[in-house]
């Protein structure tokens, strides 16, 4: 009988035992299957994933961990930026800056090589209202230096699990480095590297504490070329840590008539209108306060006001292969635009 009440003693903890060591193959397993599909996914599919399309096309062989896949996804290159200085109005003191301070050590690397202070900053802030055109700067500035473009999407490095986002924050610039030369872009930087508090999540903690000590290698580095650019319309948020690695500052202000004039003549240009500079003007002076964005919906508002003229009342039978033939855009389309945007912008301002 005591033989019996031992085996149902022991038999609890066989069981727990047991089940431990089953959930414990199960996740090793399984983890060790995952990493294994991920590696071979373009095997299985006959596909290759799209990271290593990106990197045929850079004609680079080179080995990516899963981490670095994973930031390759937001990987650009030259060829396929489709912005570039031309598609860019009023900001001619930017464009002066970025080519002498970047673009050129960037793209002439030999030609400096007698020079030590001549190599582009490690990092770059770009800050002043929405809609202004940092996010575009940004990529013509890759495609001017034709150099990889990683446009950093926050999400990509923000991870369920702990210790992820650390794993991916090294990613990123194990990445740039084996794809140099190469610009990082993170817009909105301070919703991801605001201030540290000590209310910070230890996660979040963690991410920025790699995130910063990995940025400090590309300074020790001399023969690094990886550029940090970040833009945002809250610069007093950024850490005095990362405002620090940031020592070059530019400030992408609401543009002013002559650079609002230079974007809206430049707009124009992609349509057939019946805009003299006379009328250009006027129409600068009374968009003051707009952005470089509110110009560009201004502009597209205006043009299709003319479907108005010639959508057909029964639009399901329109016939989609011959090409509509529009009249010129006419001033009074962009100032009809225009009033009803400043209203709106008007009624925002006394209601918020």
């Amino acid at each position: 009988m005591s033989g019996t009440e031992d085996a149902w003693l022991v038999s609890p903890y066989m069981i727990v035992g047991t089940i431990s060591i089953s959930i414990a193959v199960y996740f090793g397993v399984h983890e060790k299957l995952l990493e294994l599909l991920e590696n071979n996914t373009h095997l299985l599919y006959r596909k290759p994933s799209v990271a290593y399309t990106k990197l045929e096309k850079l004609k680079i062989e080179i080995k990516l961990d899963k981490y670095e896949r994973r930031i390759a996804t937001n990987l650009i290159i030259p060829e396929d930026i489709k912005v570039s200085w031309k598609d860019i109005a009023g900001l001619d003191h930017v464009k002066k800056d970025l080519l002498q301070t970047v673009i050129f050590p960037m793209r002439h690397k030999e030609k400096l090589k007698g020079s030590v202070l001549l190599k582009p900053p490690k990092g770059i802030l770009m800050y002043g209202p929405p809609g202004c055109g940092k996010t575009l700067i940004a990529k013509a500035t890759a495609k001017e230096a034709q150099v990889n473009f990683i446009n950093l999407d926050i999400s990509t490095i923000m991870d369920k699990w702990y210790g992820e986002g650390g794993k991916l924050a090294t990613a990123i610039f194990s990445l740039a480095t084996k794809i140099q030369p190469c610009i990082i872009f993170i817009d909105e930087i301070d919703s991801l590297l605001r201030t540290r508090s000590s209310s910070d999540h230890e996660a979040t903690s963690q991410m920025k504490a790699i995130f910063l000590s990995k940025w400090d290698g590309l300074e020790t580095d001399k023969d690094c070329d990886i550029v940090i650019m970040g833009a945002t319309n809250r610069p007093d948020d950024i850490d005095s840590a990362i405002s620090r690695r940031m020592p070059k500052k530019i400030h992408v202000h609401t543009p002013n008539i002559e650079q609002r004039k230079a974007i809206l003549k430049l707009l124009l240009s992609t349509e057939d209108h019946d805009i003299d500079d006379r009328q250009i003007l006027k129409l600068t002076e009374y968009t003051d306060g707009f952005s470089s964005n509110d110009l560009g919906e201004l502009c597209r508002d205006a043009a299709a006001i003319r479907l108005e003229e010639m959508i057909p009342a029964d639009v399901n039978n329109l016939d989609n292969t011959t090409p509509m033939t529009f009249r010129k855009m006419e001033m009074m389309d962009c100032l009809r635009v225009a009033v009803k945007m400043k209203e709106t912008k008007t009624h925002i301002q006394q209601t918020y």
